[in-house]
């Protein structure tokens, strides 16, 4: 009998399309990505969403502050009345521009003689401001409000601690040398004036302070010890604390 040749059909029940190896492997970087595409579509497009809405969000989030700064900074220009300036600092005590408006009223009731309104004006902007000159600058005018309320000892002592403290910002520095040498101007003595101005070119030689004080020292008599002949033993230095003697309200 002939042999039966071999059937190529396929097993009864297996109707599966199996696709080669090479054949998939055939397959363009397009067609990857159509495929990519079609799985995860929604993965992506809810991704891109989500992308340009947190771009737009801080866009408009930028654009409301930038308003917000905006208003604060015409409102604060605006106050230019003492009462305008406490209703500004107290509506915005946590904002820089709160804090420098405390300071503005300090300042100008410095300036009116006020002792007791500026030292406690100083002493409030000082725990609202942050800025490190700023800070300084108000503990400048607490002190010259010492002074001015005559409190002389402590505010020359609080001078001279922002003066000698090389922690502090050179302008700070340089700004409370000079009011020490301004004070003793104040009373006449020359040689504090002096010794001042140079502490404050060793300072800053910069600093615009210092021509002033170089015209304080101009402006000051020979000291004792300039003018005692040679082999005469120095004058009495005074005591600063004792000397002073407050011609306020004037100057900053």
């Amino acid at each position: 009998m002939a042999a039966t040749p071999p059937s190529d059909s396929k097993p009864a029940g297996d109707d599966r399309n199996l696709v080669a190896a090479n054949e998939t492997a055939a397959l363009s970087f397009e067609d990857r990505v159509n495929a990519f595409w079609q799985a995860n579509r929604g993965l992506v497009v809810g991704a891109c969403v989500a992308v340009v809405v947190l771009i737009v969000g801080k866009g408009v989030w930028d654009y409301i502050s930038r308003e917000r700064e905006l208003d604060l900074e015409r409102a604060y220009a605006a106050a230019t009345t003492p009462e305008q300036l406490k209703a500004f600092a107290a509506a915005h005590s946590s904002h820089m521009l709160g804090a420098l408006a405390q300071l503005r009223i300090a300042d100008d009731a410095y300036a009116a003689g006020k002792a007791a309104d500026a030292l406690a004006g100083y002493e409030k902007a000082i725990g609202m401001l942050k800025e490190p000159a700023l800070v300084g600058r108000a503990r400048i005018g607490r002190a010259m409000a010492k002074v001015q309320a005559g409190k002389t000892a402590e505010g020359t002592d609080e001078l001279k601690q922002l003066s000698n403290d090389p922690n502090q910002l050179k302008a700070v520095r340089t700004e409370a040398a000079y009011q020490l040498a301004s004070l003793a101007a104040d009373v006449g003595n020359a040689a504090d004036v002096q010794r001042l101005s140079d502490e404050l070119m060793k300072i800053d030689p910069t600093s615009p302070w210092v021509s002033r004080a170089m015209s304080l020292r101009a402006s000051m008599p020979a000291t004792a010890a300039n003018a005692a002949p040679a082999g005469a033993p120095p004058a009495a230095k005074k005591d600063e604390s004792s000397s002073f003697e407050v011609k306020l309200p004037g100057k900053k």
